[in-house]
């Protein structure tokens, strides 16, 4: 089954939702929703685009939910699914409810069967969605996709060999000898940080290091522990860690335990291996004195903490306390991954200095410019695209207090950022630039609110310009599906917020939109990030991003796309504000 609907699939339900069920518009207009309705036709007018009437949003929907156009549990999906079944003949709706019955209840009268049918459980790809559809005669794909259970992220994994890789660049060769040779010389004092641009592939070369000097001691039951910010980054590792293993061509297999999300690990499962883990669960089992947790510190060979500028928080020293109460004080080997392109070198040193660490950084060829601007030698050799930055006025003024700043991250709450999101102004300076992007370049945006990456890729839509949403609420066999049509040019535009800054892989991203002000430097510098691969990594010459600034005043800290002017290839090209 296609995991998108084809535009036949499209045009039939398309005609059996508004020729054969007649459905009304109001309920069309609830899954919508009616404000952003009005929104959406008025921000068109704006751009002297053709109103949007009610086939065209229906089509828009049918297009934007995909495989989950019936699926949920609001009340205007509810709506729609007791409208299509009113639709049914009495002894087609008998039969549907004789084969999905109310779970205790006994139910003979036809017109009481719709509302348990419409409100039961949509389980996407189940028996009830799948017997829904059919009887329905609306294409299959409208079931969902579920996922196999092959494809499932289970707690542990054994890995075979073999599968075959890149080798390293000249200068990630040179990155792992060092790692080695650091590894090799101190053993369990090792204390490391390394240093790599993003998309330099830091990951890939801490793998290879740590795998290689580990191989021994996996089967001595030692655990390598990966320390991790979030689900995308843990899973960023494994696949990582299964390509170098089946790459080795070791002998033995290597298991591999997911430790985040909630998954837990049993102690008969304990065999040594590596633990790719999220440090908020490291911390709340060492609180809850796990048995398992403290069984993997008390074996541990080696511990790498991605993204180590996050382990200035207590969270790590409560990690590192426990594992000198159960190992000691000389611990095992910790090894720190940094990118800093956005930060200063007082923050790396300050990073180096908490660990006691070596640093560890590419040694590139003799040439003051490089000394310099470490970065121009990646870019020159094809490593890392050339950034172009745009700076757009929004033509927004706001008064920024303190409330409006989170204490912690020093970024900009929800609240705030619903603000902008709702400016009508801003939204249509937005849709303009973002059309005048050449047509079949992918795209990544970066909006402010869930509702607000929605309400932008319903305008692109309407005018023609593919795009779909992604945010933390999406089915993770959706946001795979989004991610590799979007890798596959299939979506022109891929908007999200609070996802898509870390352990996402799209290469041929060639345009980065910046939607949402933030004065977080590692939020910002991840987000760039994510077009960064040169083509010798399989990326793109160039990438452009764009910001869009708005008149914030009494902010106290600058905007964090103001301390990357050493970072772009050129001087950031401004354009000023003009009421369209």
């Amino acid at each position: 089954m296609n995991a998108f609907p084809s535009e036949k699939d499209i045009e039939q339900t398309l005609t059996l939702l508004l020729d054969e069920y007649n459905v009304p518009d109001s309920i069309i207009k609830d899954m919508f929703g009616h404000q952003n309705f009005i929104n959406l036709n008025s921000i068109l007018h704006s751009l002297d685009k053709d109103k949007v009437e009610i086939r065209e949003l229906t089509r828009m929907l049918i297009i934007e939910k995909g495989v989950y156009l019936f699926s949920g549990h609001d009340e205007a999906i509810r709506s729609l699914r007791s409208h299509l079944l009113r639709q049914l003949n009495t002894d087609a709706l008998e039969e549907l409810y004789k084969r999905n019955p109310a779970q205790g209840r006994t139910i003979n009268s036809p017109s009481y069967m719709i509302k348990p049918l419409s409100e039961k459980k949509w389980i996407v790809g189940g028996a009830w969605p799948r017997d829904f559809v059919k009887t329905l005669g609306f294409p299959l794909v409208f079931s969902g996709i579920s996922i196999p259970k092959s494809s499932s992220t289970e707690p542990v994994v054994d890995i075979e060999a073999r599968k075959p890789v890149p080798p390293l660049a000249d200068f990630q060769f040179g990155l792992k000898e060092r790692m080695l040779e650091v590894l090799n010389r101190q053993g369990d004092r090792t204390r490391c940080v390394v240093t790599l641009p993003t998309g330099g592939g830091k990951t890939r070369v801490a793998v290879e290091s740590f795998i290689e000097w580990m191989q021994i001691r996996f089967s001595e039951g030692k655990y390598l522990i990966w320390i991790a910010q979030s689900e995308e980054l843990c899973e960023q590792a494994i696949s990582c860690i299964i390509d170098m293993w089946q790459e080795k061509e070791f002998p033995e297999s290597l298991r591999i335990y997911r430790y985040f999300a909630g998954k837990r690990i049993q102690e008969d499962q304990l065999i040594g291996g590596v633990v790719v883990a999220s440090i908020q669960q490291l911390y709340s089992r060492i609180m809850n004195e796990d048995k398992v947790v403290n069984e993997l510190l008390k074996n541990c060979g080696a511990m790498i903490i991605d993204e180590a500028h996050h382990a200035v928080a207590p969270i790590y020293r409560t990690l590192l306390k426990k594992s000198e109460e159960l190992c000691g004080p000389e611990l095992f080997p910790i090894c720190g991954l940094t990118a800093t392109p956005g930060r200063s070198n007082e923050e790396t040193t300050m990073l180096v200095d908490q660990f006691q660490a070596y640093l560890i950084q590419p040694k590139l060829p003799p040439d003051s410019r490089y000394y310099k601007n470490p970065l121009l030698y990646f870019r020159n050799e094809g490593y890392l695209a050339k950034p172009r930055h745009i700076v757009y006025q929004s033509g927004s003024s706001i008064e920024i207090n303190e409330d409006d700043v989170e204490e912690v991250e020093g970024d900009f709450k929800s609240e705030f950022l619903e603000v902008l999101a709702n400016d009508e102004s801003r939204n249509r300076t937005i849709i303009q630039h973002l059309l005048d992007i050449p047509e079949g370049k992918p795209t990544l945006i970066y909006a402010c609110t869930v509702k607000h990456a929605e309400f932008l890729a319903s305008v692109l839509n309407a005018v023609g310009r593919k795009a779909a949403v992604i945010s933390a609420n999406t089915p993770k066999a959706t946001r795979r599906m989004y991610i590799d049509a979007f890798k596959k040019g299939q979506i022109e535009f891929l908007l999200n917020y609070g996802v898509l800054t870390t352990g996402f892989d799209a290469p041929k991203t060639e345009y980065i939109v910046v939607c949402r002000p933030t004065t977080s430097v590692v939020l910002y510098e991840q987000i760039v990030g994510r077009g960064l691969r040169g083509p010798r990594f399989g990326g793109t010459d160039t990438c452009t991003i764009i910001d869009f600034a708005d008149n914030l005043t009494r902010l106290g800290k600058p905007l964090a796309y103001r301390r990357f002017n050493e970072f772009w290839d050129s001087e950031p090209q401004t354009n000023e504000y003009q009421p369209i």
